[in-house]
């Protein structure tokens, strides 16, 4: 019951903490701020990997939403941001990175693994219907068929 209740109390108070944190960066021009909170939501926490920037609490998330600030204090625009944050950190650091060779794997690799299942799975369901099929020798072929007409005799007699 403590456990719930503090996790309860964990949930209620991290979005305010978290809006906490983004309320320093301000500034003068409303699109700048728009600007700002747009591009560290587009980036990645490198500790966290799976939060942006605006997200995460870890000291590097604070570290980089700190110089992306100062950075566009300073007059830098987006794109020079992100250029320089690629450059130092990575493709890694977007959330969506650019289609390049060295992100076709990650582009790619999905829809390749996908078709490489589809192809395994038709050929093995090809297998197994091919396994399932005998050719009869003729011996049974003829006792199959007196069979048969045996037992369609048998229902054309009961009607």
């Amino acid at each position: 019951m403590r456990g719930i209740l503090l996790l309860l109390i964990c949930l209620v108070t991290a979005g305010p903490l978290q809006a906490a944190t983004l309320a320093q960066y301000t500034f003068d021009d409303p699109a700048k701020e728009e600007d700002f909170r747009t591009l560290i939501g587009e980036m990645r926490c490198l500790v966290c990997q799976n939060e942006s920037l605006a997200g995460s609490n870890a000291d590097l998330a604070v570290d980089l939403r700190d110089e992306i600030y100062e950075m566009m204090k300073a007059g830098q625009g987006k794109a020079d941001i992100v250029d320089f944050m690629v450059q130092r950190y990575g493709d890694f650091v977007l959330y969506s990175p650019p289609v390049k060779p060295s992100t076709y794997p990650l582009w790619f690799g999905p829809l390749l693994l996908m078709l490489l299942g589809a192809y395994l799975l038709m050929r093995a369901l090809k297998k197994k219907k091919q396994s399932q099929e005998t050719t009869l020798s003729d011996e049974d072929q003829k006792r199959l068929d007196s069979l048969l007409k045996l037992s369609s005799d048998t229902k054309d007699a009961t009607k």
